[in-house]
């Protein structure tokens, strides 16, 4: 029975790339991997890769484009493969990802990390949104590993989003894991959605914020999460 074998490897190639993306979001370097065996990729080849690139050709004919012209052969498969990979997010194990990683320690000031750079897709045009994020939170005796908290924001980056839901998944996550006395979460970033169509007001930024617990209740902790905001980064 014939099988399409250069399809199927390209399917395996491309799972075995998502699989390493999803591993860096998780894991990232090789002491924070478990020590347990790899878990299977998600999802097997055929079926649904088909469709996605049958779709990407629909569109192309719909708009104008001819398919078969030289320069767009490969152009299904390189967006099948993109979007495989942008939204690669929805395949983490948030179990994996923190992978124990959250300590006692007797420690009770505020925790930030700032200036996290990100990538998502917004869900209503599927353009790119990008910027930076900024994390606090204040522990009640645990703590999490300091390269956890970009991954995490990797994590929900790496879906069709919204920028506000983005913002309250990654302050809800840290609430829900740590148990801390407040969670602070700013993301602010450039919708190209906003500057290459609609109004197409180019450089505009969107600031979205989630403040949960003593954050959201008392002044003085807002405000000290906010003037670490304001301070600039220490040049290196």
């Amino acid at each position: 029975m014939p099988t399409d074998l250069p399809f199927e490897r390209s399917q395996l190639d491309l799972e075995a790339h998502v699989r390493h993306l999803v591993d860096e979001i998780e894991c990232g370097d090789e002491d924070d991997r478990p020590e347990a065996a790899e878990k299977p990729a998600a999802g097997e080849p055929g079926g649904e890769p088909r469709s996605i690139e049958r779709a990407v050709r629909d569109i192309l004919v719909e708009i104008g484009e001819d398919p078969a012209r030289e320069g767009l052969l490969r152009t299904p498969d390189r967006m099948h493969r993109m979007w495989v990979e942008l939204t690669c997010g929805y395949r983490v194990d948030p179990d994996r990802l923190i992978n124990g990683a959250v300590f006692d320690v007797g420690y009770s000031e505020m925790v930030v990390i700032k200036g996290i750079p990100f990538y998502s897709l917004c869900e209503h045009h599927m353009l790119p949104f990008f910027g930076t994020a900024s994390v606090g939170y204040l522990p009640r005796g645990r703590v999490i590993g300091l390269s956890k908290i970009p991954r995490i924001v990797e994590m929900y980056a790496r879906r069709l989003q919204v920028q506000e839901r983005m913002t309250q998944q990654v302050a809800d996550f840290l609430q829900e894991r740590l148990n801390p006395y407040g969670v602070g979460v700013v993301i602010e970033a450039e919708h190209l959605c906003l500057a290459m169509r609609g109004v197409q007001k180019g450089g505009a930024t969107m600031v979205t914020s989630s403040v949960l617990g003593t954050f959201r209740t008392t002044k003085e902790t807002r405000d000290e999460f906010m003037a670490h905001l304001a301070r600039a980064n220490p040049r290196v």
